[in-house]
């Protein structure tokens, strides 16, 4: 997907040679693309709440 402009996080920092996951908006805009700087060749499409969803249980305290 060359077309497309990924983002990094700022936590990352400048180093280009840092790992780390990288996002983009799918084409249309209905989802966003998730992929590791590492393995740039795989591609995971979610939907904004199924990855809001996720960070939010990633965060709650563990039960």
């Amino acid at each position: 997907m060359p077309d497309r402009v990924w983002q990094k996080s700022s936590y990352s920092g400048d180093d280009a040679s840092r790992d780390c996951v990288e996002v983009a908006t799918a084409p249309g805009g209905e989802a966003l693309l998730l992929r590791e700087s590492e393995d740039p060749a795989a591609v995971l499409h979610v939907t904004s709440p199924s990855l809001h969803a996720l960070l939010i249980a990633c965060k709650a305290p563990p039960t």
